[in-house]
């Protein structure tokens, strides 16, 4: 059986194989030195192999694997190429992968709580734990520690939002003395951390103490809706291309942006709001995904008409609003409804601008990590 083999034989027939194909491919350019050498020291190591002596096989092998190399040497950087070959290749099969496959997608924002979320910030008074915890609850939970401590009295003046490396972001905080930097998103920090223009500092006082957790990651699936239509209750992703409401609130140059929503409805469909229920042609919908936000439980706080700030919505805004959607299109509705931009601002999704299901979170492994549902 093969795998009972010995090793030293396995490297022999090898070594064989290579020598006998050399000699194949390239016997009308090499010396006939180096042929009769080849060729001799094949049949002592064919000679060897028959009487399985271990000591003349490991010698044979040595040997005419000497003779291959002076006959085939190694091209210049022949390492640095092999692997470079190899890097190129994994890049192209990711990109493959990414491209019609599966798509890596970071939640920007907290519209799909508490089923997905966006990066959020938490204040703290106690000390920052020690290194080693910050490094594992970084790696579990995707959380990232900070404690900036103002240096005098001063007063903040501005912030300003930093990308690097086109992947690290964090918030400059401008003062009239200096400029501190925080491993956080802007809106994070003003939101979550009360940091705004005209906030006045202590000197030894905090700043920012606390954490902020990285938004879910997960991978879309952009194969499953080439064979079944979207349905009601998937968490899916599209693109704005062509959504006015949100194109108008892009910066120019920006592009296409991508939302990730729970589908509610598709086209043909009538929906209407009663707080806390969805209905769908008129009944209270019974999908579990839309039970579980009309539950009022688990941080779920049903569907609304109004935003968390009491602005009412230009579609299902009241009540007695209902809607119908269009055909060829798709109805989008967040699970944190108060705070949520979605189909009731800015309309129905046009079919071609889905790009697929969310399947699964990949990290962080702590919480939500797992399939989509």
């Amino acid at each position: 059986m093969l795998f009972l083999t010995p090793r030293y034989r396995k490297e022999a027939k090898v070594v064989l194989r290579a020598a006998r194909k050399l000699l194949r491919y390239r016997r009308d350019i090499l010396p006939d030195k180096q042929i009769v050498g080849l060729r001799e020291a094949s049949t002592r190591l064919e000679v060897a192999l028959r009487k399985n002596n271990r000591e003349d096989i490991i010698m044979a092998t040595e040997k005419l694997h000497g003779l291959f190399d002076q006959a085939a040497p190694a091209p210049p950087l022949a390492g640095l190429r092999e692997n470079t070959e190899v890097i190129l290749v994994a890049l192209v099969i990711a990109l493959g992968v990414r491209a019609y496959f599966l798509q890596p997608f970071k939640i920007p924002t907290g519209s799909m709580q508490p089923t997905l979320y966006g990066v959020t910030g938490t204040q703290t008074v106690e000390p920052l734990p020690s290194w080693p915890v910050r490094a594992a609850e970084f790696v579990l939970r995707g959380r990232t520690y900070f404690d900036v401590t103002a240096d005098n009295d001063d007063s903040v003046i501005g912030l300003r939002e930093v990308t690097r490396f086109h992947f690290f972001t964090s918030t400059e905080i401008i003062t009239r003395t200096r400029t501190y930097d925080v491993p956080a998103p802007l809106n994070v920090v003003r939101t979550d951390f009360k940091i705004y223009p005209g906030r006045p500092l202590r000197a030894g006082q905090p700043i920012v103490r606390g954490y902020a957790e990285s938004g879910d990651q997960l991978f879309v699936d952009k194969v499953s809706y080439n064979f079944v239509r979207p349905k009601p209750g998937d968490v899916f992703v599209f693109r704005t291309t062509g959504i006015r409401r949100i194109e108008a609130g892009i910066a120019p140059g920006m592009g296409s942006q991508y939302y990730i929503k729970r589908l509610a409805a598709v086209g043909g469909q009538t929906l209407q709001i009663r707080p806390p229920d969805l209905l769908v042609n008129g009944t209270v919908s019974s999908l579990p995904a839309f039970r579980r936000v009309m539950s009022n439980q688990d941080g779920y706080a049903g569907y609304s008409n109004t935003s968390a700030g009491g602005g009412t919505f230009p579609i299902l805004g009241s009540p007695e609003a209902e809607y119908t959607v269009p055909r060829r299109s798709y109805f989008a509705l967040g699970d944190n409804s108060y705070h949520s931009s979605d189909s009731r601002y800015f309309g129905p999704i046009p079919e071609r601008n889905v790009v697929g299901r969310a399947l699964v979170v990949y990290w962080p492994f702590v919480g939500r990590w797992g399939l989509i549902n």
